[in-house]
């Protein structure tokens, strides 16, 4: 792991690099993630550094106070805008609340980042949560560990392996982390300002994914001024772990795309 100071805390991060010549691009989790669910895009490195971060309080990064909506979200962009600027990435790609946090630095920083792109993965531009989700989250952090593990949420036809791993790590991030960032997700919602998205933008979904559907993506696609949507078949809402060829493949097509504007 590397890690970047910033705003009197330490974010962690990945950094793979095959020697590719391509412009590096920065992986963001979602809630109660880390660093580790990209670990199938790291495949992408021979033509590009690929870089995954541990958001604050999750993974090897430290923590920060910050009460959970725009609060934590901003929080949540500083740390990207500080490993950004540390790796020099041009594309970010973020899933889930990794989605709301990429669509809040597009909109509301200035950062001199000079992005050439943007993908969106099993977000929106809003995240509303079930109520009963953000109950059990705060009280019963187990029956919510297994309602998002509920077919068509997370995954849609996993094998044991992938479920374990995802297990640990909403284990790993605990309770109080993962109730913030939901919390975070439920409060999220730009959709009267997309056509202020300036990147070229990519909005891809699990084909079968119940927490954030198709509809979300494609209305992504149509309200970003320069944005397509794709679907990764047999997949739910973490389509990089369970399908990683097809979404790799839906990445790399968009990444060729983006370079020659």
């Amino acid at each position: 792991m590397e890690t970047v100071t910033h705003h009197g805390r330490t974010t962690a991060y990945r950094r793979h690099d095959r020697g590719g010549d391509e412009a590096p691009i920065l992986f963001v989790h979602g809630s109660g993630g880390s660093s580790g669910v990209w670990k199938a895009q790291t495949r992408l490195a021979d033509r590009r550094p690929v870089i995954a971060l541990d958001l604050s309080g999750h993974g090897d990064s430290d923590d920060v106070d910050a009460e959970p909506g725009y609060e934590t979200l901003s929080a949540y962009v500083d740390d990207v805008v500080a490993v950004a600027r540390e790796t020099d990435a041009r594309v970010l790609c973020g899933n889930s609340l990794g989605g709301a946090v990429v669509l809040t630095l597009l909109l509301d920083r200035d950062p001199d980042l000079d992005l050439s792109g943007a993908v969106l993965a099993g977000t929106g531009a809003k995240l509303a949560v079930l109520d009963d989700l953000l109950r059990w989250l705060r009280t019963d952090f187990e029956r919510a560990i297994e309602f998002l593990h509920g077919p068509d949420r997370l995954f849609h036809d996993p094998d044991e392996r992938l479920v374990t791993v995802s297990r640990e790590m909403l284990h790993e991030a605990g309770r109080a982390v993962t109730h913030r960032d939901f919390r975070t997700c439920h409060e999220f919602d730009v959709r009267g300002r997309l056509d202020d998205v300036a990147v070229p933008t990519l909005a891809v979904v699990g084909e079968h994914d119940a927490l954030t559907p198709p509809w979300y993506h494609e209305s992504l696609a149509e309200s970003i001024p320069d944005a397509e949507w794709t679907t990764v078949p047999d997949a739910a809402h973490l389509a990089m772990l369970e399908r990683p060829e097809a979404f790799n493949e839906a990445l790399s097509a968009f990444l060729e795309r983006t370079a020659t504007h």
